[in-house]
């Protein structure tokens, strides 16, 4: 398995060195609307990014395009990218904030996924981060141990939603029991449920939760990480939130945690579908470059406690198909049994 030695360079990349765009017809956006679908309701992480980039790409991109946001939730995210893979117009002012799960979701139900994530163009992304298990400070569990002790409810969007998958998998190589309650509308839904007492954890991407820090403050805070799931340990959190390859011990298992780690290196960016033109790629990619490197940008999304971990369309692309044709079948089969059972 060598997910491990392939994604982990992409998480140290440097910012990325500002580039004029330039398109091969400068009127391609000339008067234009270029719409970012978000494969998820308002008020996540996907549309907070969806939303800063629709405020700032257009200055970046010949004829400065008026750019807008299209949401489009249902089946965990992968309604949007079955959509956007098969039906978006492939004249490059139409792209997607593509699903971080997007390789294990094509992988572990490929009746489903109705695309080859390797075949869409990746034109770059804007953080990455780890998965993180959040529980409810009253439930007693302050730890891995203590989630043996008792069953805890978890919320997801979907069978396909990162919070489903990492804690049906944590649970899985850790034996814990968890009920999970899918079919909340994006990671925002999933959180409030938490809020209203509906479940008592989920397990998003940390950006997720690190909009809501007053849950975390205090000597009794509402809620506490117990576990993350990623290449490296996330800066933001404490040194004592376990990683959950440090807790395997089981070589067939890390491979999986490995495998289901890579989610966490696409981050939150853009795709367009394939058949979008070379001409048009290149310069998609460069405004988004350039708007990566753009101190405006970088404010904007700090205003909105956002980070800016900036990758490049070509670097994401390279990990998407590395990803895709290293997974073993084993590897894949192993993670499926373990989410989704027999």
């Amino acid at each position: 398995m060598k997910t491990r030695n392939i994604l982990a360079p992409a998480i140290a990349l440097a910012a990325i060195a500002s580039a004029p765009a330039v398109a091969a017809d400068a009127n391609a956006f000339k008067d234009k609307t270029m719409k970012i679908v978000i494969p998820y309701g308002p008020g996540g992480t996907y549309d907070l990014y969806g939303q800063t980039f629709a405020k700032h790409l257009g200055r970046f991109l010949p004829g400065n395009p008026n750019v807008i946001v299209v949401h489009m939730p249902g089946a965990g995210g992968s309604k949007a990218m079955n959509w956007a893979y098969n039906v978006m117009p492939k004249d490059g002012l139409n792209a997607v904030t593509p699903l971080d799960n997007s390789v294990i979701n094509q992988l572990m139900q490929p009746d489903k996924m109705r695309y080859d994530a390797r075949k869409y163009t990746w034109l770059g992304s804007s953080n990455q981060t780890n998965l993180v298990m959040v529980i409810r400070s009253d439930t007693g569990v302050m730890s891995m141990a203590d989630m043996k002790k008792k069953e805890l409810i978890g919320s997801a969007a979907g069978t396909t939603d990162t919070s489903f998958i990492g804690s049906r998998l944590a649970a899985g190589l850790l034996g814990f029991k968890v009920k999970m309650v899918p079919g909340y509308k994006g990671s925002n839904a999933a959180i409030f449920a938490i809020e209203q007492g509906e479940a008592h954890f989920a397990m998003y991407n940390w950006l997720a939760w690190a909009s809501r820090n007053a849950w975390f403050k205090g000597d009794k805070p509402f809620v506490r990480p117990v576990l993350q799931i990623g290449f490296f340990k996330d800066p933001d959190l404490s040194a004592d939130v376990p990683m959950l390859s440090d807790l395997v011990k089981d070589p067939e298992g890390l491979k999986v945690v490995n495998f289901i780690a890579s989610l966490g290196v696409l981050g939150r960016g853009l795709a367009v579908p394939p058949g979008v033109s070379d001409d048009m790629v290149k310069t998609l990619r460069a405004g988004y470059d350039a708007m990566n490197a753009d101190k405006v940008f970088a404010e904007d999304l700090k205003k909105r406690s956002l980070r800016l971990v900036p990758s490049s369309g070509a670097k994401i692309q390279e990990i998407v198909v590395a990803a895709i044709d290293g997974a073993t079948p084993e590897v894949v089969a192993k993670a499926r049994e373990i989410i989704y059972g027999k």
